[in-house]
């Protein structure tokens, strides 16, 4: 097994057996069969995401404990991730390092500030007016979509959050690419191009040689 570096974060290298291990509890964990085959085109990608997750773990453990947070306040995952929409928009490798409640914590630290106002939950409303419309009663006991969108008041609390929620998230997107752009160097090939479900990952290094 090489001892050469995929990654460095600060100038502190990520060996390959760090990802060699990581890949290792995958392998033979309860999802083993959904991965894909080691040597194939698509195994080497998962190594590609692992090394990006690993390099991320790290920025994010060095920030938190700079910040000096803990995890006793941070917010639950699902209030951050409530579905499969949020994840895809923070991206794959971010919202697996949010099952950190570090991490969690790091985010709502990061992302205290952010605020919707009161024109765009109008705006929202205006152009999704059924987005948070209740199901109204439907023949044989069954219920059904509206055919009128409710008064703003009405849904107000709700795309507050909504949108909030989106804000946050892209919000933490941003910091953390500065932070992995100014902190992460990875070996060439380790980095994976951005798609729809990993938008957050960094496409640049690959251009920067490791210490």
């Amino acid at each position: 097994m090489s001892a050469d570096p995929v990654a460095a974060v600060a100038g502190v290298p990520v060996h390959v057996g760090e990802v060699d291990a990581r890949e290792a509890w995958l392998r033979n964990g309860p999802r083993a069969a959904a991965l894909p085959p080691s040597g194939t085109g698509e195994g080497r990608q998962l190594r590609r995401w692992l090394t990006q997750l690993i390099v991320t773990e790290r920025v994010i453990a060095a920030e938190a404990a700079a910040r000096n947070l803990t995890a006793a306040a941070a917010p639950t995952e699902v209030e951050l991730l409530p579905d499969v929409a949020a994840r895809l928009e923070i991206g794959s490798v971010a919202a697996a390092v949010l099952a950190d409640p570090y991490a969690r914590a790091l985010f709502a630290d990061v992302t205290a500030a952010v605020v919707v106002t009161d024109d765009q939950v109008a705006d929202y409303h205006l152009r999704n007016p059924l987005r948070f419309a209740p199901l109204r009663p439907g023949g044989h006991g069954w219920r059904v979509p509206a055919v009128a969108g409710p008064p703003l008041e009405q849904v107000r609390q709700a795309i507050t959050g909504h949108l909030l929620g989106a804000a946050r998230r892209r919000a933490f997107r941003i910091w953390l690419d500065g932070r992995r752009a100014v902190s992460v160097r990875l070996a060439r090939g380790m980095s994976i191009p951005p798609t729809r479900d990993s938008p957050t990952t960094p496409t640049v290094t690959d251009a920067y040689p490791l210490p």
